[in-house]
């Protein structure tokens, strides 16, 4: 089996400030990714998932944020990562608002960023809906809607490009935000389970919907 550690890593895709990026547009930065990622053909498609992290309140802690301040975390509604499984021992998080390494050792990100669920009010827990990236691409849309205040003016500026939609939805964000494993694709689990599945386990093999 080959062996994925962060020194003999190739990174999927380009350094992040060569990276199509939005501040506060997570999901289509993720999503920009996943295309990035099918076009260059370097590593199977398959191997990569956009993670949705939130939960049922939409109040999610994550640290080590660009926006964070010393070692404060920031409380978002949701965010969306890449996780890349490459087969080897260690697996890598992308994300493009994170002051860590680009990418991130999995251990890493989740001591750091994720930190743990059991020192937190129950009412911020984090739960995950992981969606492979092929399956992404195809089926994730939106009119950035969610971005536009009450008279309709942008709160955070939208991305230069087009709006991403499919052949059956214009707007379907809430679908991968929702924590409801009834609505919407991939899987949905309990952050925990998430850093058990994807830490350093190399015989485990994810079951998802959708592949």
């Amino acid at each position: 089996m080959a062996r994925s550690s962060p020194s003999s890593y190739r990174a999927a895709v380009p350094p992040r400030a060569a990276c199509v990026y939005t501040s506060c547009y997570c999901e289509e930065n993720v999503w920009k990714l996943c295309e990035y990622i099918r076009s260059q053909d370097r590593y199977p498609l398959e191997e990569f998932y956009a993670v949705f992290i939130s939960n049922d309140r939409r109040m999610i802690p994550l640290w080590k944020q660009k926006s964070g301040h010393g070692d404060e975390p920031v409380v978002w509604d949701y965010h969306v990562i890449l996780l890349h499984v490459p087969g080897g021992e260690q697996n890598f998080i992308y994300d493009l608002d994170t002051v860590l390494p680009f990418p991130c050792p999995f251990e890493m990100y989740s001591a750091e960023a994720f930190r743990l669920d059991d020192s937190l009010h129950p009412e911020f827990h984090r739960k995950i809906r992981m969606i492979r990236a092929d399956l992404y691409l195809k089926t994730f849309a939106s009119d950035r809607s969610h971005m536009k205040d009450a008279n309709g003016k942008w709160q955070k500026p939208p991305p230069s490009y087009p709006c991403i939609e499919t052949a059956d939805s214009k707007m379907n964000l809430d679908d991968f935000i929702s924590m409801n494993p009834k609505v919407g694709w991939g899987s949905v689990f309990p952050l925990p389970d998430f850093v058990y599945r994807f830490g350093r386990q190399t015989d485990y093999s994810p079951s998802l919907k959708g592949q």
